[in-house]
């Protein structure tokens, strides 16, 4: 993806609040690329550690954590979204009370 795809979908992501999550597709949408769900996950799964950005704040549409349960990229995102007091039961987090962007 280009330079201006990178920089808009970070900025977007930057902008959710704390206690608060949005979706990939939801993301894209807001920063001009709607449709570009799948690259807004790649883009994030490129991010150094340690980066600024709150990847941890994006789900899938579904209002599901995109890792596989218990793994340890998993465990890491539950931790953090529950110390923004954001509930996850059994991976899922309520979009309707959570969510942001739509």
């Amino acid at each position: 993806m280009t330079e201006e795809f990178h920089q808009a979908v970070l900025l977007t992501i930057s902008d959710i609040p704390h206690g608060r999550v949005s979706s990939y597709g939801v993301i894209a949408g807001l920063a001009g690329f709607p449709g570009y769900a799948r690259q807004v996950g790649r883009l994030l799964a490129q991010l150094p550690q340690g980066s600024s950005i709150p990847w941890h704040r994006v789900i899938n549409g579904q209002g599901k954590i995109s890792r596989p349960l218990d793994s340890e990229a998993f465990l890491r995102q539950k931790k953090r979204l529950q110390d923004e007091g954001i509930s996850v039961n059994n991976g899922r987090i309520s979009l309707k009370q959570y969510g942001w962007g739509r």
